[in-house]
């Protein structure tokens, strides 16, 4: 158990599928603190086990806010904007409170049955349509993206124009620094011009909670809410369609996992939190890097006073001491305390729409679609590049 005694190139190489570079568990056991040198920015550190990297998600000795000052780690050229993401508390708990006053989880769940009104609609038109289809476009995208939308009070027939835009919030390279700075400058108007109709004329979506969401005498201010807004939309449509197509490839190319759940479909709120955490979302662990405000002592090593932090959350979720045969997609296991979405003051603020679109996407597959699998060979999908989200281009299927 060592500190790196060298600077190794991080990432470590191209993400391939879903895999896991074996070199994490490596790093894990023999340097769970890793020094990495990234494409851009300051040298950081990777930390790869579960106790440390709860450590720095959690521990407000290790700040966001300062990565506004520094020169982050990053894969991209150019520094991105973070909003609520680059506060720490008591501004970030501030911002976080008025949001859950609107945010709720009843909410959330009001939205659970339009939800699988949205899913059974779509695939009646892929059955009507008949095989093959592209699960990606006519079911993984649509989905959140109706669903996300009717949150919001965002009219989803608006997307062919937005959706361009939303993918700029989560791209590293695949656009120019230029482009993606456009892209978001306009989403962001887009947003506030919604917001600013909810201020004349409230209304009973998220957006129009956001407007009147107040705290004492403190209110969300029109930049905070399009911030909070495009995070929401950023996440709730682009991730969480990206992960329900890749909950499907994990499931169809392991056929007997799939068939599991078609007959046990009550697994199905577990299976979820196991595909969580055993799926690596993200091609590396280049988010939303920490800077120590003081020296910590993690596994192998203390991390100084200034010195940056990159938590390898997927390699975290399959951490042996946490996760008996980490290994193994079981979706049989017992809920775990998984990080997919954080830990923390950071824990993804839609983690609980997140949730409810992939187990109402899995519920309608299982049920409509027993004998649901790939209708072209798995060395044929292609995969996006470029993108802070692993995903599939397309997901052709059949039945």
């Amino acid at each position: 158990m060592t500190v790196s005694a060298s600077v190794r190139a991080y990432p470590f190489g191209p993400a391939v599928r879903l895999e896991l570079d074996p070199l994490y568990a490596h790093l894990r056991e023999n340097e769970p603190l890793t020094r990495v040198r990234l494409p851009y920015g300051d040298e950081a550190w990777l930390v790869l086990r579960y106790d440390d990297v709860r450590t720095v998600l959690a521990d407000p000795r290790f700040s966001r806010a300062a990565t506004v000052t520094r020169d982050v780690p990053r894969l991209q050229p150019d520094k991105v904007a973070g909003g609520l993401v680059d506060l720490d508390p008591p501004e970030h708990s501030r911002l976080r409170r008025l949001v859950a006053k609107a945010f709720t989880v009843r909410r959330v769940e009001r939205l659970r049955s339009r939800a699988e009104e949205v899913a059974t609609e779509l695939l009646d038109g892929m059955v009507a349509a008949g095989p093959p289809v592209d699960l990606i476009e006519e079911f993984a995208v649509p989905l959140p993206g109706t669903v996300v939308c009717e949150l919001l009070g965002i009219p989803y027939g608006d997307r062919a124009e937005f959706r361009s835009w939303v993918d700029a919030f989560v791209s590293t390279t695949a656009l120019s620094g230029e482009k993606r700075r456009g892209y978001l400058g306009r989403l962001a108007a887009y947003l506030h011009g919604l917001a600013t109709q909810r201020r004349e004329e409230p209304t009973d979506d998220l957006l129009g909670a956001l407007v009147l969401a107040r705290d004492e005498d403190d209110s969300l201010t029109g930049e905070e809410i399009v911030d909070l807004a495009l995070l929401l939309l950023g996440a709730g449509y682009e991730s969480t369609a990206t992960m329900i197509g890749n909950f499907a490839y994990t499931l169809l190319t392991r056929p007997e996992r799939y068939e599991l759940l078609c007959t046990r479909p009550e697994l199905i709120p577990g299976a979820v939190e196991e595909l969580l955490r055993f799926i690596p979302s993200a091609p590396s662990a280049a988010a939303l890097p920490r800077y120590a405000t003081a020296d910590v002592p993690l596994s192998g090593g203390i991390v100084r006073a200034g010195e940056p932090v990159l938590t390898a959350k997927a390699a975290a979720n399959r951490d042996p001491r946490v996760f008996d045969d980490p290994e193994r997609l079981d979706l049989t296991r017992e809920p775990t305390s998984h990080l997919a979405f954080g830990h923390g003051v950071h824990h993804c603020v839609g983690a609980q729409l997140a949730r409810m679109d992939l187990q109402v996407a899995l519920a309608a597959l299982v049920d409509r679609l027993p004998s649901l699998r790939l209708a072209v060979p798995e060395d044929e999908l292609c995969w996006k590049s470029g993108l802070a989200v692993r995903g599939l281009v397309r997901l052709p299927v059949t039945w």
